[in-house]
This record gives C-alpha cells, structure tokens and sequence, in this order.
C-alpha cells in the first residue's frame, strides 16, 4: 500500500516543486472582440494593417463583424486614433473604397478628418467607439444605418489592436500580463525570481522605445533601459512593481557607470544627476532578486 501512495503521489509533488517562472513575448497584430450592436450580440476581428503616419497610436485596421445569430461577415476598414475605432462598411465598394481612405489620409491631421474624408466614399454603414465612453468594462459606441443611429458596445476596457504582450506565467497555475499592468511597450526579459518572508519577487530586465510616436518627443529613440521587481503575495498574487532607469531619453538618464561582482551576481549602477533628481546608486542583486537604492 504504502508502495502504491508513492507511485500515485510521486509524481505531482514533483510537479508542484518543479513549477517555475516563465516569461513568453507575444506580439498581436489582430484582436477579436464581443459586443453588442443595438442589442443583438455580435462578434468582431480586427487587424492592423499599417500606420498612418508614425505613431503606433494611429494606424489603420481592416476586419469583418457578424450578428452572432447570423454569423454572417460584413467587411470593415477604418482607423484606430488614441483608443478611439471608426469603422466603415462600404458594401460592394469595400475594397477600392478601403484603399482610397488610406491612400487620402497620410498626416496626424488627416487622421483628424476620417469622418469627412469617409463621407465622400458613401459608407454603407459605420460603427464609432470613443475611449472616453468606458463604462466598466465595456466601451461604448454608436452604429449608423440608414440616418439611424443605435447604440454598439465592445465587451472590453482595452481596445488597441496592436499589442506587445508580455506573459508571465506563475506557480499556482496564474497567468498576468505586463501589458496590462506596466506599460503597453513590452521589451522584458526575466532575469530571476525569489521569495521571501513578505512574498515572492520576479526580476526583470527591459529595453523599450520611449516613444510610439516617432513624430514626438524620444520618439527615434530606444533609449528606455533598465530593471523592475515585481511584488507578489506569498500565493503569488500581483501587488505592486517598483523600476530603476539606467537610461531613458524621457528622464535625460545617461552616460550610467556599471560595475560587476567577480561572480557576476551582483550588478552596481551610478546614475548621473539630472535636472530632476539627484545622483544616485542602485545594486541589484540576480540571486535574490532585489534591488537596493543609495545615495
């Protein structure tokens, strides 16, 4: 008998020692949502297909949605600006009329006059979802058909298409998502984790572009470096993270000294004062991934 419980429960208590944590990079360039359209549900993709102009807060999106009771698709074109989605049906001038919308509009300020531009194409039918209008968990929108309007809503607080997804994947069979806590710009990379009498921690290292509009400020650079440790409880759930630049164009963060320990395990960086803050030094620790500030 006692041979038998061995056997049986052998396994999974190596399995449940053995659980570890992993990060996966997972770039999205399409994005399928639920919602609704004057009450009926409905299902809509939507993929990135290109950017206006040069920010990844603009760029066009081609898809299709369907009344789940129909399951029918109807072909969509249009721009997302800043979270905000407007969408065209043009019937059977879809795919001329969707080239024409983006060949006219090539600037920030053509992307401001979708609407217009739009309205000499002749839109059979088109869907409008602003990002001020969150409610919940749920954006909402109107659809327009005929002179009518009806009320349309995407079952989501999150509405960009295209997404730089960082998972973590945690003991405890728990998933998150830095994308949804940090920043959207990804660029981690796992250096190690470690836990502790207040809980458990996750070191990473990340390198990011400052800026999604290359138009804007740091927007050439790829200047954002440096380390998180992320705060978890002992059952590994998220609390809080806390970040140490040793470059960024947006802080004016340069010219940062590194030093190593003979073992490598310890890493000291002495950050130049800048015109926001005083100079100072962090030491970050891989084995026990922690991270401690001084002056």
């Amino acid at each position: 008998m006692k041979k038998l419980f061995i056997t049986l429960f052998l396994p999974l208590f190596m399995l449940c020692c053995c659980q570890k944590v992993e990060l996966k990079t997972v770039t999205d360039s399409s994005q399928i949502f639920k919602g609704e359209i004057a009450g009926m549900p409905v299902t809509m993709q939507l993929c990135y297909s290109g950017i206006a102009d040069c920010s990844l807060y603009q760029y066009f999106v081609d898809g299709w949605y369907y009344y789940d009771k129909y399951q029918k698709k109807i072909p969509l074109t249009g721009i997302y600006d800043y979270g905000k989605l407007t969408l065209y049906h043009f019937g059977n001038q879809q795919k001329q009329n969707a080239k024409l919308l983006k060949d006219r509009i090539t600037s920030p300020q053509q992307v401001e006059k979708t609407a217009e531009i739009a309205e000499k194409l002749t839109p059979k039918e088109y869907i409008i979802f602003e990002p001020g209008n969150l409610k919940g968990n749920s954006i909402e929108g109107n659809f327009y058909l005929n002179k009518k309007v009806q009320s349309a809503h995407l079952f989501t607080g999150n509405d960009m298409i295209y997404r730089f997804n960082n998972y973590l994947t945690l003991p405890n069979n728990k998933k998150i998502n830095t994308f949804d806590f940090i920043n959207k710009h990804g660029g981690n990379q796992l250096i190690s984790y470690a836990s502790g009498e207040n809980g458990n921690r996750i070191l990473l290292y990340f390198e990011h572009s400052s800026n999604f509009n290359a138009c804007g400020r740091c927007g050439a650079s790829e200047g954002e470096k440096g380390y998180r440790i992320l705060y978890f409880t002992k059952d590994w759930n998220y609390k809080n993270y806390e970040e140490f630049l040793t470059e960024s164009c947006l802080e004016n963060i340069y010219n940062t000294v590194e030093s190593k320990s003979k073992d490598r395990k310890t890493l000291q960086f002495r950050v130049s004062k800048t015109a926001s803050f005083p100079a100072y030094i962090f030491t970050v620790d891989i084995k026990n991934a922690t991270i401690l500030k001084s002056k």
